[in-house]
């Protein structure tokens, strides 16, 4: 059997994997290998291995970071014991593939390591922009370090392309985030009431923020404008997720955490909600406040609207039901203004990240390649 080894470092990424994992489990020629990494091992991200093993996906490695800093400093001494960690467990899974998704600092260190190990690399996400972080340039890093390049638009195929990978190895497949949500049945309001033990009230906000790893302000400067805005907004309730662990993302949290305790009637923390009550969350939201990627590539699938703050997310193609807005309170309240005002259940919504049936379309099938079955073949 072909060993394909699946690696995650955080729970948006395997959120987006899970589609694509369990199609690799069914393929009787594939033997599924499942790395875990990064927040997934970390007590202050809700331990969320525990979730895959719920979902009943082994897990064949698990590689320590120790994440306990979020300084510069510290993210660099985290990469390389992942490096140390992720080599030894490529010594004894000996892959044939290793596949990965995205841009962070933990699927780089994991590319890197693949190349010294000479093992071929699928990437998928690659040739996107998102010039406010660091990320941005570690994705077209794991793009010069992959063999093969699944992207989600075919702008970004393009773009892959124009950094020298060949065109016979770069394939627009569109996002799994897309493909994830149709395969979910999603909980209804009540129902996300009883699993989180809080009330939701309408008008419902879902709010991701990550620190803009490039911006020159402190995570602190970066996102009290934000708490600031929403206080002119008290007839909101808001849904506040766990940052990242990125330079900064601690900040954040404990801001977070004060925030909702001065207002417990307005606001909740949630520190990780898994990927099938954030969804659930978002497509009963009435906007998406932040930073975060899946306000542009999942929310617009719900037809729910984004408010996408600063320069993290900038050159990324973004639908029309995203505002872009700055950095100010009074940038952010005035977009989230404008989110308020929108009505956009009953419009069609064109989403350039929805390629109809990433996974099970014949038309993905005859041209070779797919998120499903015909996808893992084709990698191999």
């Amino acid at each position: 059997m072909i060993r394909l080894c699946v690696i995650t470092g955080s729970r948006a990424e395997y959120g987006l994997l899970t589609p694509l994992i369990r199609n690799i489990m069914k393929d009787q020629d594939l033997k599924l290998q499942l790395l875990v990494t990064g927040t997934h091992l970390d007590t202050r991200f809700g331990l969320d291995y525990q979730e895959m093993e719920q979902d009943g996906i082994v897990i064949d490695e698990m590689v320590e970071m120790n994440l306990a800093s979020d300084t510069s400093y510290g993210i660099c001494k985290s990469m390389g014991l992942e490096l140390i960690g992720i080599s030894g467990a490529y010594e004894r899974l000996k892959p044939h593939m290793v596949l990965l998704l995205g841009d962070r600092y933990e699927i780089f260190t994991a590319a890197s390591a693949a190349v010294i190990c000479k093992i071929p690399i699928a990437h998928i996400h690659g040739g996107e922009l998102t010039l406010g972080a660091y990320d941005d340039c570690m994705r077209h890093g794991i793009t010069k370090m992959s063999y093969l390049h699944f992207t989600s638009t075919e702008e970004y195929r393009k773009r892959v392309i124009q950094l020298g990978e060949s065109p016979d190895r770069v394939f627009n497949v569109g996002a799994l985030g897309i493909e994830q949500i149709k395969c979910l049945t999603l909980l209804s309001k009540e129902q996300l009431e009883q699993s989180l033990h809080t009330a939701l009230p309408s008008p419902l906000s879902l709010v991701t923020y990550h620190p803009a790893t490039l911006d020159p302000f402190s995570a602190k400067n970066q996102f009290q404008p934000l708490l600031d805005a929403l206080d002119s907004f008290p007839e909101l309730f808001t849904v506040f997720t766990g940052s990242n662990a990125d330079t900064g993302g601690n900040q954040v949290n404990e801001m977070v955490i004060s925030y909702t305790r001065q207002h417990p009637e307005r606001s909740v923390y949630i520190s990780s909600l898994g990927s099938l009550r954030y969804l659930s969350l978002m497509s009963v939201s009435r906007l998406v406040i932040g930073n975060s990627s899946s306000g542009i590539l999942e929310a617009p699938a719900f037809h729910v609207p984004t408010v996408d703050i600063g320069l993290r997310q900038q050159g990324r193609i973004k639908p029309d039901s995203v505002i872009s807005c700055g950095t100010s309170a009074e940038n952010i309240r005035n977009a989230i203004s404008q989110a308020m005002n929108l009505d956009l259940k009953n419009h069609a919504l064109e989403n350039p990240y929805d390629c109809p049936g990433t996974s099970q379309n014949t038309d993905m099938h005859k041209r070779g390649v797919s998120h499903g079955n015909s996808f893992t073949k084709r990698i191999l």
